[in-house]
């Protein structure tokens, strides 16, 4: 029989959603019972917790909400986004792909002294998927998705941004998921920038040194617009780093192809849209694809025209041109 101090641990990982430490002291109680005598019980009880790690990454996680003052800090979701929502270059995709399997192969990994990748910085330009990406991953492996806000984390007051980075690592070690630092040059900027007066070399240093430190199961996404402006520690910090680009002119059709698919598109004229879709991110292009659908829609049709669209591209085209 299980000892009162296992009851306890086993009722307490449980409701904390710690599943290693349940899992830890499930085979504590599996131990004790083969040391007793009871080998058909131990047995039993050993094919449950290895079925139950086996099946680990494919159960959803539970999303409990952050509270109190993490709750302010990270905004929580649960996606359900697959990698066929992600359109990008074969070696991003393959990238990607690697991520998903070393975290799919965990396990296995640490069996052997090795651990899975499970801290990316993601670069490039607006609207280019690195969000998505995030969204994607998370939906993947069944995670919950951890946004950090950082109106709520980056303030003027000495030190106080650094100890919320903190409050968000120990998040990271307590329940697993997919946390994204969005934005990243917000607090990764270099320590030497000019109008740098101490406070945001103590908040650099202190990212550096919590995400060296980070031995969890999670997954930290960091993402940025800027890679120049981030301290140069930082890439060394990262497990890798994936770069985003505006997508190709096949990329765009399959982005605008993807987006319209619950629509008649069959009449669309594509040699006329490929020219207007030219040099436009992933994110404006689902935009444009999003109002020629609503003008279908409220014209009493499910065919989106070429003109629609066309002149939706425009319309995103001449918006990104006054930010």
């Amino acid at each position: 029989m299980a000892t009162a101090e296992q009851v306890k641990a086993l009722i307490e990982s449980h409701t904390k959603g710690d599943e290693p430490r349940f899992l830890a002291v499930a085979m504590q109680v599996a131990a004790l019972e083969a040391r007793q005598g009871h080998v058909r019980l131990a047995g039993e009880l050993r094919e449950i917790i290895d079925r139950a790690k086996e099946d680990g990454v494919k159960r959803p996680v539970p999303l409990a909400q952050p509270r109190g003052e993490l709750g302010g800090l990270l905004a929580a979701s649960y996606p359900k986004a697959t990698l066929n929502e992600l359109v990008v270059e074969p070696e991003l995709r393959r990238r990607i792909d690697r991520l998903l399997h070393e975290q799919r192969q965990a396990e296995q990994l640490r069996s052997h002294g090795l651990g899975p990748r499970h801290r990316v910085l993601l670069v490039g330009p607006p609207g280019t998927g690195k969000t998505l990406c995030a969204t994607v991953i998370a939906g993947e492996l069944h995670l919950p998705l951890f946004k950090v806000v950082f109106e709520s984390l980056v303030t003027k007051f000495l030190g106080e941004t650094a100890a919320k980075l903190k409050l968000v690592f120990d998040a990271i070690r307590a329940t697993r998921g997919v946390y994204l630092f969005d934005e990243f040059d917000a607090i990764g900027g270099q320590r030497t920038a000019g109008n740098d007066v101490g406070e945001i070399r103590r908040v650099v240093n202190s990212f550096l040194q919590l995400l060296e430190q980070d031995d969890s199961n999670s997954i930290v996404l960091a993402a940025t617009n800027h890679p120049q402006m981030l301290d140069r520690a930082l890439f060394r910090r990262f497990d890798d780093v994936i770069e985003f680009s505006l997508p190709s002119q096949a990329q765009a059709e399959d982005t605008m192809r993807n987006r319209l698919a619950p629509f008649d598109t069959g009449r669309l004229k594509w040699t006329r849209i490929r020219p207007a879709a030219r040099g436009l991110s992933h994110a404006l292009l689902a935009r444009a694809c999003d109002d020629a659908a609503k003008q279908a829609v409220l014209a009493g049709t499910r065919e989106v025209s070429t003109e629609a669209l066309i002149e939706a591209l425009r319309e995103q085209r001449e918006f990104a041109a006054m930010k």
